[in-house]
């Protein structure tokens, strides 16, 4: 009779006090570098107007709201604000519907000229914006897409859903094949395990496709100057713009501004982020 010899566990390896506090004055180091531009914005926009290159630092030396009063109701923010949800949200909704019908069929279909459209996916990525926008605006000229919130929606689906298909295409091939023939031997049709039996699955990947491109297309700045040319359709990379002239500028209207645009794209981080890092390395292993 043969006994199994039982294991031994490794010692542990116990840290000294030097690399312990070299550790945390690292990581100490790393949160100031993030944080400090981010609270300099807060406090510069909570400056009365023209005080901004005041040298004091206290965190509430005479505070004021004058310049979200003044972005607010002196300017056309809100239109814009307006103006890049719709752009937002457009495109995040038509990118997750795309990739996500796009990675599928990548993912359980095979076909002719897939791997090509496979590496398309990834060289579209590889061509910087500048060299895009006098082609694509040639297009939407045509199209009579200039200065629509519909040209700029098409003009970031170029950007986002590359990325995203592929991505969602590595998500798809986590989840066993075996759950799309259990749907059609139930009697649902393709489409219909696609959407009551796969997608649910897909839920972290689709989390992560959704902020990648709302994201892209809350803060893209070059596509929406080139072709957006009122400020009635003006979005807020746009409309931000008109803070900074020539001659001077407005930093604390400029960092109100800036604080109340993050509001949104951090409420839409904290809706998905508990997806965020399953999304994100979907389709390193294979189930």
């Amino acid at each position: 009779m043969v006994t199994a010899t039982p294991r031994t566990r490794a010692p542990r390896r116990v840290r000294s006090r030097a690399a312990s506090a070299a550790l945390h004055a690292t990581l100490l180091a790393a949160a100031t570098t993030a944080v400090l531009p981010v609270a300099w914005v807060v406090l510069t926009s909570l400056k009365p107007r023209g005080a901004w290159q005041s040298s004091r630092i206290e965190l509430f030396h005479d505070p004021s709201l004058d310049n979200y009063a003044h972005v607010l109701g002196s300017t056309s923010f809100l239109t814009w604000f307006a103006n890049s949800l719709i752009v937002a949200g457009g495109t995040t909704a038509v990118a997750l519907i795309t990739a996500a019908t796009t990675g599928y069929a990548l993912s359980r279909f095979r076909f002719p000229g897939m791997r090509p459209l496979l590496w398309m996916l990834l060289v579209t990525q590889m061509f910087p914006v500048a060299i895009l926008i006098v082609p694509l605006y040639n297009v939407l000229s045509t199209l009579g897409l200039i200065n629509s919130h519909l040209g700029l929606i098409l003009t970031y689906l170029t950007i986002a859903v590359p990325f995203s298909a592929w991505m969602l295409r590595g998500t798809f091939d986590t989840i066993p094949v075996e759950i799309d023939e259990a749907g059609r031997m139930d009697g649902l049709s393709p489409l219909g395990t696609f959407w009551r039996l796969i997608l649910p699955l897909a839920r972290p990947g689709l989390a992560v496709v959704a902020f990648y491109a709302f994201i892209t297309a809350w803060g893209e700045v070059a596509y929406a100057t080139a072709f957006l040319t009122t400020d009635a359709t003006s979005t807020l990379a746009v409309g931000l713009g008109q803070f900074v002239g020539q001659q001077k500028a407005e930093w604390g209207m400029l960092s109100a501004a800036s604080v109340l645009i993050a509001a949104p794209a951090a409420a839409v981080f904290l809706a998905v982020q508990r997806h965020l890092v399953a999304g994100l390395s979907a389709g390193s292993t294979k189930s």
